[in-house]
């Protein structure tokens, strides 16, 4: 069976607003979702992000069949400059989905990254990479075993969270992390002001105050 390709409801997050995200990190973002948003933590990075160049864009979707690739190569041809390819595979570790010729040329394309629930391979290549980012659950070696089964753009479950086409994934050195599209606008505002507040608090932490003070934590009992 052919992969099917599906079209997106809805429009593409502005440039201008994804661009204010990528100075979120992914713990305020997932601390603004309440638990609802942040992926398995076992999806990890090939190389780290460090504090400035983190994973950010919004998300095209491939559901891949077992040991099959297929949708990869179709997300890939849809995929626009900026966007990252989510893969849902699963968690299998059978195969990989996606190594240096396919992440090449979506790297040639602009595409910000590659995020896999299974595996990856070329793992050294791509981790040497400054441009572009994949995260995966594992790194395997042999490669997949069909092109033809699967789907693109359609909403699947990754790493535990639901992602739809053109929502907006953060991805650095602490995990994964999805904002659905229709929040995205809402909850900027909130993310740009808990940045602020911990700048703020590292600044009055610096002074000598502690963290009881600096967080009004509530006062503990003495015991007995």
């Amino acid at each position: 069976m052919p992969t099917r390709l599906y079209q997106p409801e809805g429009e593409r997050l502005s440039q201008s607003l994804v661009d204010q995200w990528r100075k979120i990190p992914a713990a305020v973002a997932a601390d603004l979702l309440r638990g609802k948003g942040h992926v398995d933590p076992a999806i990890r990075p090939l190389r780290r992000c460090g504090t400035k160049e983190w994973l950010v864009g919004s998300a095209i979707t491939a559901w891949c069949e077992a040991a099959d690739y297929g949708p990869v190569h179709h997300a890939i041809a849809v995929a626009q400059a900026g966007d990252v390819i989510v893969v849902d595979a699963g968690g299998r570790k059978d195969a990989a989905m996606i190594g240096e010729l396919l992440s090449g040329s979506a790297r040639h394309k602009g595409i910000a990254g590659v995020i896999v629930d299974g595996a990856v391979r070329d793992a050294g290549i791509l981790s040497e990479w400054p441009d572009f980012a994949v995260f995966s659950r594992w790194v395997m070696p042999r490669g997949p075993s069909s092109m033809e089964r699967g789907s693109v753009n359609e909403t699947i479950v990754f790493g535990g969270v639901p992602v739809a086409p053109f929502d907006l994934v953060i991805g650095d050195d602490d995990g994964l992390v999805v904002v659905p599209r229709a929040r995205a606008e809402e909850l900027l505002p909130a993310a740009k002001a808990r940045v602020k507040a911990e700048v703020e608090w590292e600044a009055v932490l610096a002074t000598g105050k502690t963290t009881l003070e600096v967080f009004s934590v509530p006062k503990a009992d003495r015991g007995q």
